[in-house]
């Protein structure tokens, strides 16, 4: 008999991460497009490859939501409500700024992935947790790269 509880709690989880990732999402394009400097070229395709694969996981979140027969995330206002990494409305930053609070919203992501991981134990949705380890080295990976673009 499945455990209810443990199944809402895993449904929260990964609404809260979909919500991270909508979220940093919309940052790394947001710096993909104002990013200026000596390394323009190089931190635009960055940014913009580590957007690209932000925004493929949210589908796939999202359908770990549905069939742990929750309801995804409806619209911004929810995205907002449940994001725990904080939006950037500024497009003067310098590239190190960038780079420096892209490197500590992924290491957020990945706290957030690690209790999507935990609940996705206690829920026994082993297929979620596989998931969860794949999530987190991708986001360990682009840690990795951005804090060696920091020295």
């Amino acid at each position: 008999m499945p455990n209810h509880n443990a199944q809402a709690a895993l449904v929260h989880s990964l609404n809260g991460l979909l919500a991270d990732l909508f979220t940093l999402y919309l940052k790394t394009k947001n710096f993909h497009w104002h990013v200026k400097g000596p390394q323009f070229r190089d931190l635009h395709l960055l940014f913009d490859e580590q957007a690209t694969a932000l925004f493929g996981l949210t589908d796939i979140v999202a359908e770990r939501i549905r069939k742990n027969g929750g309801a995804a995330l409806t619209g911004i206002g929810a995205i907002a409500s449940l994001s725990r990494i904080a939006d950037e409305p500024r497009a003067d930053l310098l590239a190190t700024e960038m780079i420096a609070q892209l490197r500590d919203d992924n290491g957020k992501l990945i706290t957030a992935i690690r209790e999507v991981k935990a609940a996705a134990g206690a829920a026994g949705d082993n297929a979620t947790e596989g998931f969860a380890d794949d999530w987190t080295d991708q986001a360990e990976t682009r840690v990795w790269f951005l804090a060696s673009l920091l020295g």
